[in-house]
């Protein structure tokens, strides 16, 4: 009942456009664990109000046989700021589309009444003891795209067979309910509650239990620059930054108010490095600011930049910042802990693919690091279950510069971490040390971890698995590499088949997929490799990193080892000429 998207539809049915019927109409949006990611437009391939009903319609049903208190505790829903002029959908229309469906059954609806962070849904679940809850956001996709994200009722994203039973739900609800379309019955809904004013006050009162110095904020000379690169941040940084005494950081302001056309940047990630940046830099420069701190657009993740003494800017990666904040998160858990035996139930996660860096630190402190798979759904479920055992968990990281710095929020939060940051940088200030120093601070005390993370893009699923196929076969059926250039592989975790070289049965222990790629080689030189696909994206990522012990100070040897390895990887693994890759560029 879209006027925008049947005109579509109609126009290409004048035009006997069958090819682009096909890709509008030839197979629908997969519901995943990540829920759905798709650009807006026509069709049960895109992101649209049809789509949206059916799917919430799903999601529903699959509640009511998961919950029989549905009706007395109901979900919550947030929106960002997306919006698409050609097939009027915005993450706005959505998320009220997805509020009628639940109130047609009878669900008490908690729908902000305006744009939010990502990390307020998982944060208001949890706080309201929710059933559910539905973040409607492509994060930093591209501007055309949109997505409908899904947190269980303990707060993290849901994990299988949550995703399957709600696929399942969504073909078995497809015909939209009566009035399913009639989003203006919300409004004089008793089942409609507003949790905005509420959580705006009991977020940034929770993340105050992670401030530990209010009188050098108070005092603090250094200055920081914010954009939150067109998206949600602005106003939530800026109340973070209130709440810990900090004087708020100088905004950039041609990105601080939403804008779905994100003008300013060529992708709206600040993972993509310097040229997301360009504004910050100029700013910082201008006001005198040495620190940037930088958000994606639904403010989930967090980009920092540091100005050197050359003059140059440091834009750390998410492995760096993850070791900063591991170390100074526990450094202050130490010094508020006097009890020796305390250490015993500290927790710290990363994924697999993230450095190694916590697992130093937490042999040499004695605390307890484990890694999970790749995303925050399995660290957010993790953290959960060793919080319901009585548990500490401190801090988990991706180096997709994610951060969970707060156990109110089981997911990554890039609002609590900027202010975070900022107070760590405020603190070695005293000290006279940048962010920089303190960082090989760090590697010297525990060890250097070098870390080099690219992907390629490719838009052909048969040549990815192709790929992926050629490693498992490489030397004749069923044998993976055995080196790699002139580099000997010593071990090989598949966690798409659930093999892993090192175990005694050859079994890996993580959780395997068969519907995503994913291969660990280990390095007979000490380093490690990953290569994986992404959820997400149409890109074929990797992740490589070099440890050395303690002691072992020769950075640029290992930097070049690593070089020389990624080299390798890419040349005899991925071959880019042979598969027609397209590399990463800046």
């Amino acid at each position: 009942q879209n006027p925008k998207t049947y005109a579509i539809v109609k126009q290409l049915l004048a035009e006997g456009n069958a090819g682009e019927l096909q890709k509008y109409f030839g197979s629908r949006m997969e519901f995943g664990t990540a829920g759905l990611r798709a650009a807006m437009g026509a069709g049960i391939s895109h992101m649209n109000d049809l789509t949206i009903i059916q799917t919430t319609q799903g999601f529903c049903r699959y509640l009511e046989k998961n919950f029989s208190d549905l009706k007395k505790r109901g979900v919550v829903i947030g929106f960002d700021a997306r919006a698409h002029l050609s097939s009027g959908g915005s993450s706005k229309r959505f998320a009220r589309l997805a509020a009628n469906t639940f109130i047609s059954q009878g669900v008490p609806v908690y729908l902000f009444s305006d744009i939010i962070p990502t990390p307020f849904v998982p944060y208001t679940v949890t706080h309201l003891k929710l059933c559910a809850g539905i973040m409607v956001t492509a994060s930093h996709n591209p501007k055309q795209d949109n997505g409908y994200k899904v947190y269980w009722e303990n707060g993290a994203q849901i994990i299988s067979p949550h995703d399957k039973g709600i696929s399942q739900a969504i073909e078995e609800n497809q015909e939209p309910w009566p009035q399913a379309w009639d989003d203006k019955l919300i409004d004089s809904s008793p089942l409609l509650h507003d949790p905005y004013a509420m959580i705006n006050k009991e977020y940034f009162k929770d993340i105050q239990k992670q401030c530990f110095y209010r009188n050098i904020n108070k005092e603090t000379n250094l200055k920081f620059v914010h954009t939150s690169v067109h998206g949600v941040g602005h106003k939530f940084v800026q109340l973070a930054f209130k709440a810990f005494d900090l004087s708020p950081p100088f905004a950039v302001p041609e990105q601080k108010d939403p804008d779905p056309d994100f003008p300013t940047v060529k992708y709206p990630n600040p993972e993509e490095g310097k040229g997301v940046l360009t504004l910050s830099f100029a700013l910082a420069e201008k006001d005198g600011a040495r620190i940037i701190l930088a958000n994606d657009p639904d403010a989930d993740r967090l980009a920092v930049a540091e100005k050197q003494d050359s003059g140059e800017w440091k834009v750390f990666s998410g492995n760096e910042l993850g070791a900063l904040l591991g170390w100074w998160i526990f450094t202050c858990w130490k010094n508020n802990n006097r009890d020796a035996r305390a250490i015993k139930d500290v927790y710290m996660l990363s994924s697999t693919v993230s450095s190694k860096i916590l697992r130093a630190i937490a042999l040499k402190e004695g605390f307890h690091f484990e890694e999970t798979l790749t995303g925050f759904k399995w660290m957010g479920n993790r953290a959960k279950q060793l919080m319901d055992q009585g548990k500490a968990v401190l801090f988990a990281f991706e180096e997709a510069i994610g951060y969970m710095c707060c156990p109110a929020v089981l997911d990554k939060d890039g609002v609590s971490a900027a202010v975070i940051t900022a107070e760590m940088a405020s603190f070695l200030a005293t000290r006279n040390l940048s962010l920089t120093q303190q960082l090989k601070a760090v590697y010297d005390e525990y060890g250097f971890h070098i870390t080099k993370a690219s992907y390629f893009i490719c838009h052909d699923p048969k040549v990815i698995q192709q790929l992926f196929d050629n490693l498992r076969n490489f030397d004749g059926k069923n044998t993976y590499p055995k080196s790699c250039g002139r580099f000997k592989v010593s071990g090989i975790r598949d966690l798409t088949t659930g093999y892993d070289s090192s175990q005694p049965d050859q079994k890996a222990i993580l959780p395997t997929s068969k519907s995503s790629q994913m291969i660990t080689f280990t390095f007979a030189n000490g380093g490690v490799a990953t290569m994986r696909t992404s959820g997400t994206e149409p890109k074929i990522k990797y992740y490589s990193e070099l440890c050395a012990p303690p002691g072992n100070s020769d950075v640029e040897q290992l930097k070049k080892e690593l070089d020389e390895l990624v080299n390798a990887l890419e040349k005899h693994f991925f071959q880019p000429e042979k598969n027609k890759l397209q590399r990463k560029t800046e």
